[in-house]
């Protein structure tokens, strides 16, 4: 992860900041899937969290080597974005820079199904587990999200992302196909 390129999006009248960001992290998940890149991780250096502001902003930062990541961009999977985002170049991290962890953060909302097998589970009625489930539903999620477009199952989800607190060392790791992982870090700065 020494390595890095910034995306920026552009303001654009007719299209919403969050939608915007949802098609290119969309074509991004796309692009490493295909690539079977497991040494690419994302970051989004403006993100905010809250119940009311809970956005990526419009700034996703690529992280790798310099090799993978002039590989991705020579892939081409900015197509039909390039007018809606301004792309820098393959630069080099600076060299004070902090690193975090960015992770997919998965919430249970309790739907029916999940009340329904946990009721199962555990024996009781479903009425009780639905009243158990309402407690764990009525929870704010108060994390960033996109809206995306599973590669592998073709379903469509909330993609909640995490930055952890930044600090001193690096930890290597495979990063999934979303640019994410549970233990590996990204430079921060």
């Amino acid at each position: 992860m020494d390595h890095y390129i910034d995306i920026r999006l552009r303001p654009d009248p007719d299209f919403p900041e969050t939608m915007l960001m949802g098609a290119l992290y969309n074509k991004l998940h796309r692009a490493l899937f295909d690539l079977e890149a497991a040494d690419v991780g994302v970051s989004f250096p403006k993100h905010k969290h809250g119940v009311r502001a809970r956005t990526l902003s419009d700034h996703l930062r690529l992280h790798g080597t310099q090799a993978r990541l002039q590989q991705l961009m020579s892939a081409n999977w900015l197509a039909g974005m390039r007018d809606h985002a301004k792309v820098s170049e393959v630069i080099a991290v600076p060299t004070n820079a902090q690193h975090i962890n960015v992770a997919r953060k998965q919430f249970n909302t309790g739907s029916a199904s999940r009340a329904k097998r946990y009721a199962k589970r555990h024996n009781i009625s479903e009425d009780e587990a639905r009243t158990i489930y309402a407690k764990v539903a009525a929870r704010r999620i108060e994390l960033p999200f996109v809206q995306i477009n599973s590669r592998s199952t073709q379903q469509r989800f909330s993609l909640f992302i995490e930055h952890s607190k930044p600090h001193e060392n690096a930890v290597a790791g495979a990063f999934n196909h979303y640019g994410l992982s549970s233990n590996a870090t990204v430079p921060w700065f």
